[in-house]
């Protein structure tokens, strides 16, 4: 891959520190990560897989040929065991009492412990894939669809082998290849998926389905899986993947992460256009960020285009009110979507901009002196106000040399 800047990009201040790779589901490695958001014009981006940081370091080395900004994080999914939380509906539509948290900023010195703490989490998490193939097979061969192997069809598509996840996604996309393989592009598979094997399609997702020469076609066709097809053969996750919610930011604060709760928020009408109306944290979210910050989360992430002003400015005040950092991250997994976030553009967003620029700060900073996180207790700046902070993080981050990210800390 040519890794050299490219010319005539216009950097903006656009931010996203939630881009996946093929470590977990994503079209793009981990070293073409930075080379497309800078093509987009972000200032800065983040690698953010599921369940890994296998990707961390190849993304890390391909930020610096080229002099982009980047942090590294994963997210993984905790049980609310012990807390408020517990038994109730958070930011996961699938599995009561399992929520969705990130970890970001990881200091690089820390791959390796991060890679031995995810390690039972993965294998765990690859016996449940083996398992939900097992039980989609049996509804393909039902409805006259061809199966899948899990080994030459499911994990050959992505990196388990290599320390990264395998989720349903994964699953849906060697379906959708199988399927594309079998009837080939356009009306037959449309006539297939619609018939046979059951499958609903939109108006626009089936015009889409219907242009052979459509780039997107594989993963078009794995969005109008994912609503009928995985609660045919979704398996709930046991604890042993989803570890308690208390040890997952203990180990997050211990190597100097900084542990950050994804807010999700009810929908109504979409502001995206792309979400059904569902009910998740806001009917108690007072009490939920309260609780966030007692179990010593930093953070909260959100996705700003997800939700509406409404719901983001009351966010924002409860974020305040605990001494919670916010950090925006667009979840980008397909070939279909944009690197580009316009709305952090906007006046009311630009605080999302500093954070991502403290939070490039705080990474190198901790991997050089772990009493430089952002979060330490021994931080010399730890009495000034957090949002002074970051203004001081964010300062530092824009002024590193991102092809040497590891002299960051002679600035200090």
């Amino acid at each position: 891959m040519n890794l050299a800047k490219p010319s005539g990009v216009i950097q903006t201040d656009e931010v996203n520190n939630h881009v996946h790779s093929t470590y977990s589901f994503s079209p793009y490695a981990p070293a073409e990560i930075p080379v497309r958001a800078r093509a987009a014009g972000l200032g800065t981006v983040g690698i953010m897989d599921h369940d890994s940081v296998s990707g961390c370091a190849e993304f890390l080395e391909a930020c610096k040929e080229i002099g982009m900004a980047g942090t590294a994080g994963f997210e993984m999914r905790v049980n609310m065991n012990g807390t408020s939380m517990e038994g109730r509906k958070t930011n996961n539509p699938d599995e009561p009492n399992v929520s969705y948290i990130a970890l970001h900023g990881i200091p690089a010195t820390q791959f390796n412990v991060v890679e031995e703490f995810l390690k039972p989490i993965h294998d765990a998490r690859i016996v449940r894939d083996r398992k939900e193939v097992e039980t989609l097979n049996v509804v393909l061969a039902e409805r006259g669809a061809p199966t899948l192997d899990f080994d030459a069809d499911v994990a050959a598509i992505s990196e388990a082998t290599n320390g990264g996840s395998i989720t349903e996604r994964h699953i849906l996309y060697a379906l959708s290849l199988k399927l594309i393989e079998v009837h080939g592009k356009g009306q037959a598979l449309v006539d297939f998926v619609e018939g046979p094997l059951q499958v609903p399609m939109a108006g626009k997702l089936r015009e889409l389905l219907l242009d052979v020469e459509n780039p997107h076609y594989a993963y078009d066709l794995l969005g109008a899986f994912k609503a009928s097809l995985v609660p045919e053969f979704f398996i709930v996750s046991g604890y042993d993947e989803c570890i308690p919610v208390y040890d997952a930011v203990k180990f997050a604060n211990e190597i100097g992460a900084i542990p950050a709760y994804a807010y999700l928020g009810d929908v109504g009408e979409s502001p995206t256009g792309d979400k059904k109306a569902e009910k998740f944290e806001d009917d108690f979210l007072d009490e939920l960020v309260a609780e966030l910050a007692e179990i010593g989360f930093k953070a909260i992430t959100y996705m700003p285009p997800r939700n509406t002003r409404k719901q983001l400015a009351r966010l924002r005040k409860l974020c305040r009110k605990h001494g919670l950092m916010e950090i925006s991250g667009v979840d980008i997994n397909s070939s279909r979507q944009s690197f580009n976030c316009p709305i952090l553009l906007e006046p009311e967003f630009r605080h999302l901009t500093d954070a991502a620029w403290a939070l490039i700060a705080h990474e190198k900073l901790a991997a050089a002196d772990p009493k430089r996180a952002l979060f330490n207790p021994d931080n010399p700046m730890a009495s000034l106000a957090l949002e002074e902070r970051i203004a001081k993080y964010s300062t530092l981050g824009k002024k590193i040399d991102h092809t040497q990210p590891e002299k960051a800390i002679e600035l200090i």
